[in-house]
C-alpha cells in the first residue's frame, strides 16, 4: 500500500506513484507477500511481456521515512509442467521399434510406455516447414516456411521469415516464467542471416530461447560440423578431440544445462526443444553402434517391410484393415541385385539403423537426466519420431556424398564399393538407397518431400506426463498435425495464447490442442482436427473428416532433372481416398466419386488462400540458384583485411557459374609461411587458396572425386607478395558448370595455368563455411593440410572480384527446356 502524506511534497510523490499504478494496471496474479524478495507474479498472458506491476512500498523524500518493496519475479502458473519437445529427423513411420520397426528405440519406447502412442500424427513432409509449424502452432506457409530455407522465394508463404505476428511458443513461455532452450538442428534461420554477423532476430536467441546449442542449416557432419553455434557464436569443439561426435556432445550439453537449471532454480519450469541431426544424412554413427547391426539386413528390403508390417499389426499401431502396398516398380527386387549391390545396400541400412539407434540412445540419456533431477513426474515429454517420412534423396543406389546429388551427380555401385568399410565415418557424407526408405515408411506410400501421401507426412509420436496422464502404454488414433503441439503445451501449462507479443498483435494459433486425448475416457473420442491441408513443392493434399484428396507426384523426390507440369494448379492428376476404409491409400476413388473430389479440391484452394500457400510452385533446382537478399546480394567485390571465419555460403562470394579473380596481398615473415588464405567447403566439395611448404596453391575439390590444383613451383621468400588466381569462364556453353581456364600468378608472373571442361554447377558443401586466414571445417585436400591450418604470415588484404553470373532468367529457361528434352525417368 502507498502511504500518503499531507504535505505538498508528499502529495507530489504520491501522485508519481499513482502514475506507476496506472501504467501497470493489467491484471496479474501475485503469490506471496507483495514487496518481499520471494514474491512472484504470473502475468496475464493477454499481452506479453507483462507491464511492470505497481510499486507496493512507500517513497518519501528521505529513505528513513520510505518503505522498500521488490517487484515480484515472473513465475509460471502453479503446477505448470516442464516441457521437453524431441524431434528426430528423416525417420519413416515404420523405422522405430516403438511403431513396429526393427531399429531399437528404447527412449521413444520409454515415453510411450509411460504415456501414450499416437498413430495418426502428421508433419509437413519436409524439414524447415515442419519445424516452423511445430514451434509456432501455425501452418508452415503461414510462417513463411512453405519450403526449406535454401529454396526460398519472395512470396510471404515462402520467404523463410517467421513474422513477429506468429511468435514462437518459447517467446510466450519465457515471458510467462519458463527457462527456454534449444538443442540441435535449426533449419529456419534465413540463409542470408545465418552468419556470426547476424542479424539475430530470426535465430533462437531472438525468438524466445534463452540458450541455443546446435547447428544452423539442413544437415551437418556429426564428426566435424562446420556450422555449430553456442547461442550466436561459432564453436569447433571437435578440434583436437579424436572420436568426438555431435550426437553425444549435444546430449552432454543438454544434460549439463538441465542439471544447472534444476539445481539453481528447481521451482522454475523449463521448456527444451531437442532436435538432433539423426537420422538425416549424413548417417554418421560410431563404429560401436554400426557393429551392432552387422548382417541384420542381408535379407533385403522386401523381407524388412513385411516384418515391419507384421509387427505393426501385432502392436496395434495400424488399423486392422490396413494393406501393405506393393513396392513401386522403380525399386528393384532384392533377388535381382548383384552381389556388390547387396553388400553395399545392406551396409547402408546397417549404418542408418545404427545412427537412429545411437540418436535415440542419447535422447534417452537426456530423459534420464530429467528423472535424475527429480522432475520426470511433472514433465510433459513430446517425442516426435521424424520431421517427415524417410528420405529417398539418396536415389536408387544411395550415395557416398550427398553434396553430389545436389549437383546432379550420381555414383555407381562400383564407384562406392571402395568406401564400404568407411560408410558412416568422416570420410563419407552418406545416404542410403530408396529401397530401404520405402521399407521404413511401411505401411504408407511415398516418402519425404511428397506431401500428397502419408509416407511423406505420417510420423510416430509418443507423449508422457505422469502427473497428468494416468494411462500407461495407451494408443491414440485421432488425426492430428504438428501445428497442434503448441496449443497442447499452452493448455498443459495453463496459459492462454497471447493477443500481443513484444507490442505486435498476434495471429490466431491455427492448431488445436491434443490435451483432450490425455484422458482414458477420450481414448476413442472423435478427432478435434477435422481438416488439414498439405503442400510441398507442388505435391499437395487435403484431409477432411476421414477423406483425403491427393495429387499424383509427377516425379520421384530423388529426380531433380525430369520436368514437372508447367501448370501447377491444373496440370496434376488427383487421387481420392477414404482413409477409414483404406488407411494406406490403395484404392483410388477419384473416378467413382468426382463430386466429392471436386469439393475437396475446392476446399484445398480455400485453405491455400487462407494460409499463404499461393502461388503454387513446383520448381526445385531453379529456386536453389535464385538470388536472395542479404550481405552478398548484388555485390561484385568482397574485401577482407584479416582473418574471418564461419560465414555461411549465402553471405559469401559465390564463385560458381561466373568468371572471378581472387587477389591475396600477403606478408611472409622470416622463415617462410604456410596456411590457408581463403576457403569455402571442404572434403566433399569446395575450394581453397593456401600455402603449403611455402608454395601457393589454388585447389578445387569436385565432390571428393577430383582435385584440380594450380601450384607455384617455389616457396615464397620473406616479404610482401601479391597472389592472384584468375578464372576466365568459357564464353559459350551451358550456363551451369561451364568450363574455363584458371591462371595463378605471383607478383604479376604466371606460375600455373590449366583449363577445365566443367565446374561445379550448383553448390559446394553447405555445412562448411567461408573462411579467411584459416579453415574451420575439413580440408579440401587432406594431402596438403589438416584444418584449421591458420596462415602463419599476415593477410594485408584479400579481395574477390566476381564477373557476371550466367544464372539469368534466360539461362533458367534454357535449363527448363533441357530438362524437358531429357524426359528422364529412373530405370
Amino acid at each position: 500500500m502507498i502511504r500518503l502524506r499531507t504535505t505538498a511534497r508528499g502529495l507530489l510523490w504520491a501522485g508519481l506513484a499513482m502514475v506507476a499504478v496506472t501504467a501497470g494496471a493489467a491484471a496479474q496474479e501475485i503469490r506471496g507477500t507483495p514487496g518481499a524478495p520471494d514474491a512472484v507474479m504470473t502475468p496475464n498472458s493477454f499481452s506479453l511481456p507483462a507491464p511492470t506491476p505497481p510499486f507496493t512500498g512507500a517513497i518519501m523524500p528521505n529513505v528513513g521515512d520510505s518503505q522498500l518493496a521488490w517487484p515480484p519475479q515472473i513465475a509460471a502458473p502453479e503446477g505448470a509442467p516442464n516441457v521437453l519437445v524431441i524431434l528426430t529427423d528423416d525417420v519413416g513411420f515404420g523405422a522405430p521399434s516403438t511403431f513396429g520397426g526393427v531399429v531399437p528405440t528404447p527412449a521413444l519406447e520409454r515415453v510411450a510406455q509411460a504415456g501414450l502412442r499416437y498413430t495418426q500424427f502428421h508433419t509437413t513432409a519436409l524439414c524447415s516447414p515442419t519445424r516452423a509449424a511445430l514451434l509456432t502452432g501455425r501452418n508452415h506457409h503461414s510462417v513463411g516456411a512453405g519450403v526449406i530455407s535454401e529454396l526460398t522465394t519472395g512470396f510471404p508463404g515462402y520467404n523463410s521469415i517467421v513474422p513477429p505476428e506468429t511468435a514462437h511458443v518459447a517467446a510466450v513461455l519465457r515471458e510467462m516464467g519458463y527457462a527456454t532452450s534449444w538443442f540441435g538442428k535449426n533449419h529456419n534461420v534465413p540463409t542470408w542471416e545465418s552468419t556470426p554477423a547476424g542479424p539475430f532476430r530470426n535465430w533462437p536467441t531472438g525468438q524466445g530461447y534463452d540458450y541455443f546449442y546446435g547447428f544452423v542449416g539442413g544437415d551437418t557432419s556429426q564428426w566435424q560440423p562446420g556450422n555449430l553455434f553456442r547461442n550466436t557464436t561459432p564453436i569447433h569443439p571437435n578440434l583436437g578431440v579424436p572420436g568426438w561426435n555431435l550426437t553425444t556432445a549435444m546430449a552432454d550439453d543438454a544434460i549439463n544445462h538441465i542439471r544447472l537449471t534444476t539445481s539453481v532454480a528447481p521451482n522454475r519450469p523449463w521448456f527444451i526443444h531437442y532436435a538432433p541431426g539423426g537420422a538425416h544424412a549424413p548417417h554418421h554413427a560410431t563404429p560401436e553402434w554400426i557393429a551392432r547391426f552387422r548382417g541384420q539386413f542381408d535379407g533385403g528390403w522386401e523381407v524388412l517391410r513385411q516384418r515391419i508390417f507384421d509387427n505393426q499389426r501385432r502392436l496395434g499401431v495400424i488399423p486392422a484393415n490396413a494393406q501393405l502396398p506393393p513396392l513401386p516398380e522403380y525399386v528393384p527386387r532384392w533377388e535381382s541385385l548383384s552381389d556388390n549391390q547387396r553388400r553395399l545396400y545392406a551396409r547402408q541400412m546397417e549404418v542408418y539403423a545404427a545412427y537412429l539407434a545411437y540418436t535415440d540412445h542419447e535422447i534417452g540419456r537426456v530423459i534420464q537426466a530429467v528423472e535424475d533431477a527429480g522432475q520426470i513426474d511433472n514433465t510433459l515429454i513430446i517425442y516426435i519420431s521424424g520431421d517427415n517420412g524417410g528420405s529417398a534423396e539418396g536415389g536408387p543406389d544411395g550415395t557416398v556424398n550427398e553434396v553430389a546429388w545436389f549437383n546432379g551427380t550420381f555414383f555407381t555401385v562400383d564407384q562406392m564399393m571402395p568406401f564400404l568399410d568407411a560408410w558412416g565415418n568422416d570420410r563419407t557424407y552418406n545416404h542410403m538407397s530408396i529401397g530401404w526408405t520405402f521399407a521404413l515408411n511401411t505401411p504408407y506410400r511415398w516418402t519425404k518431400q511428397i506431401a500428397s501421401h502419408l509416407g511423406g507426412t505420417r510420423n510416430g509420436m509418443a507423449i508422457s506426463w505422469p502427473r497428468r496422464i494416468a494411462e500407461r502404454g495407451g494408443i491414440r488414433h485421432q488425426f492430428h498435425h504438428v501445428i497442434d503441439v503448441v496449443p497442447t503445451i499452452l493448455e498443459a501449462a495453463g496459459i492462454r495464447a497471447p493477443n500481443m507479443v513484444n507490442g505486435v498483435p498476434q495471429r490466431p494459433i491455427e492448431g488445436v490442442s491434443m490435451a483432450y486425448t490425455f484422458d482414458a475416457a477420450n481414448r476413442d473420442a472423435p478427432s478435434r482436427r477435422r481438416t488439414q491441408y498439405f503442400e510441398i513443392m507442388g505435391n499437395r493434399a487435403i484431409y477432411h473428416e476421414g477423406w483425403m484428396a491427393s495429387t499424383t507426384p509427377p516425379v520421384p523426390p530423388w529426380d531433380s532433372q525430369s520436368p514437372k507440369p508447367a501448370d501447377v494448379t491444373n496440370g496434376y492428376r488427383w487421387e481420392l481416398y477414404n482413409l477409414a476404409e483404406d488407411p494406406t491409400q490403395m484404392n483410388d476413388l477419384a473416378a467413382r466419386e468426382p463430386a466429392r473430389l471436386r469439393a475437396l479440391q475446392d476446399l484445398f484452394l480455400t485453405e491455400a488462400t487462407r494460409f499463404q500457400v499461393l502461388p503454387l510452385d513446383n520448381s526445385t533446382l531453379t529456386r536453389l540458384i535464385s538470388a536472395r537478399p542479404g550481405p552478398a546480394a548484388g555485390r561484385r567485390q568482397f574485401t577482407y583485411t584479416g582473418p574471418v571465419s564461419s560465414i555461411q555460403g549465402s553471405a559469401a562470394p559465390s564463385l560458381l557459374n561466373r568468371s572471378y579473380r581472387v587477389t591475396a596481398e600477403i606478408e611472409v615473415p622470416p622463415g617462410g609461411a604456410n596456411g590457408v588464405l581463403v576457403t569455402q567447403g571442404g572434403r566433399f566439395s569446395g575450394y581453397a587458396f593456401y600455402l603449403v611448404q611455402g608454395r601457393p596453391v589454388f585447389n578445387w575439390n569436385f565432390l571428393g572425386t577430383q582435385n584440380h590444383r594450380w601450384e607455384g613451383p617455389t616457396a615464397l621468400p620473406p616479404g610482401r607478395h601479391t597472389l592472384v588466381f584468375d578464372w576466365q569462364m568459357q564464353p559459350e556453353g551451358m550456363p551451369f558448370g561451364r568450363g574455363g581456364t584458371g591462371t595463378l600468378t605471383v607478383n604479376g608472373t604466371q606460375v600455373a595455368q590449366r583449363a577445365l571442361q566443367n565446374t561445379l554447377p550448383f553448390t559446394v558443401a553447405w555445412d562448411e563455411t567461408f573462411d579467411v586466414g584459416l579453415d574451420t571445417g575439413t580440408s579440401v585436400d587432406d594431402r596438403d593440410y589438416t584444418s584449421p591450418n591458420p596462415f602463419t604470415g599476415r593477410i594485408r588484404r584479400l579481395t574477390i572480384d566476381l564477373g557476371e553470373s550466367t544464372i539469368t532468367p534466360a539461362s533458367l529457361r534454357i535449363l527448363e527446356e533441357e530438362m524437358a528434352r531429357r524426359q528422364r525417368r529412373p530405370n
